[in-house]
């Protein structure tokens, strides 16, 4: 039994993560500090299933706070740190960049402290596929330079990468950064493209397509995304004995850390997309294409090769699957079977939350 640190637990990947690690036998500390970026309702009813067990607890925090995590980290001792706080989207990130510098950059540093003077024994933390940017090679591998982010998002998650192996150096504190290549499923936010969508086709409206459609994404299923981040908590970055400082291999490194792509491993085309979730909605959606939006990515394909070597696991969850499952959930959740879950999980975590945030 480890005892591990979530941020951002009230999150689509974070509550999902606590869910697993609890099943695990896991003791696991929540923190969130439960923005209103999209409806806070729904984080609401994420945490609601966490709170009533024993072995989670939860407190209202922001990681940009820093007197808070050095408070955080003096009360309590973690096995494992499992960042998943940031500000999200990447078109909100050319629109608001501060947020983006307070969560995603100085919360970092933040965490990155408390770890590395605490003795944590593994950080664990999430990039994305965006750091990725302007580079055209497909399949993505993260032995591929990332120097040219197209987003203010995307060049944070860089920063972080490059912020944790700092401190691997340094400190020799374990970093391991997982590029998550675009995550969906029941409980995601609703500000990404399956949910908007589901919400047009049921509503009748016509969804925004850009790009005309001709978009490529390696959609990964949460069940996945899960199941490789609690292989890689249990096996702590080490020091790799096949980095050349000639040839410097920037997945690996001479101190403790690696990155890992997790991705399904296949580009799937918009449209088929769309098509799986009107044949599991049962309606036809109305398109409105549009042109490419700034700070997009055309294509997303990633390389799972050192995913697979270091914990045997390769994501295999099939769109259709996966998009079935979402709607299934989504219908539900649309028809209102979770406001009275999300009001008696509101009561819950207002306990939590000092008077005067």
């Amino acid at each position: 039994m480890a005892h591990i640190l979530i941020t951002g637990s009230a999150g689509f990947i974070g509550a999902a993560l606590a869910q697993r690690l609890l099943q695990d036998g896991h003791q696991v500390h929540g923190v969130d500090n439960l923005n209103d970026y999209y409806e806070v309702k729904l984080k609401h009813a994420r945490l609601a299933s966490l709170l009533e067990q024993a072995a989670f607890s939860f407190e209202y925090c922001d990681i940009s706070e820093r007197k808070l995590i050095e408070q955080l980290f003096q009360r309590k001792a973690f096995d494992v740190v499992v960042n998943l706080a940031a500000q999200a989207g990447v078109r909100y990130s050319i629109e608001n960049p501060h947020p983006y510098v307070d969560t995603n950059l100085v919360g970092f540093v933040n965490l990155l402290e408390g770890c590395r003077h605490s003795g944590v024994k593994h950080l664990v933390f999430a990039s994305s596929s965006s750091v990725y940017g302007a580079n055209t090679k497909q399949p993505f591998s993260e032995q591929d330079p990332v120097d040219h982010p197209i987003s203010l998002y995307a060049a944070t998650k860089k920063a972080n990468e490059m912020l944790a192996h700092s401190y691997a150096h340094l400190y020799a504190l374990p970093c391991t950064g997982l590029r998550f290549f675009t995550v969906y499923g029941p409980w995601m936010r609703p500000d990404m493209a399956l949910f908007k969508f589901a919400r047009g086709i049921m509503e009748g409206r016509a969804i925004p397509v850009f790009n005309q459609g001709k978009m490529l994404r390696d959609f990964t299923y949460i069940d996945d995304i899960i199941e490789g981040v609690t292989r890689i908590i249990a096996q702590p970055a080490t020091a790799s004995e096949n980095w050349c400082s000639d040839t410097p291999n920037p997945a690996i490194s001479y101190a403790p850390y690696r990155i890992f792509n997790i991705g399904n491993s296949e580009s799937i085309e918009l449209m088929r997309y769309i098509h799986a979730l009107e044949d599991s909605l049962g309606k036809t959606a109305q398109l409105n294409l549009l042109p490419m939006q700034a700070g997009d990515m055309p294509a997303t394909l990633a390389d799972t090769n050192a995913l697979q070597a270091a914990v045997q696991f390769q994501p295999s969850t099939s769109v259709e699957e996966g998009v079935r499952r979402f709607a299934h959930w989504f219908k539900s959740y649309y028809a209102g079977d979770y406001d009275a879950l999300s009001a008696a999980a509101a009561q819950q975590v207002l306990r939590c939350i000092p008077s005067n945030p």
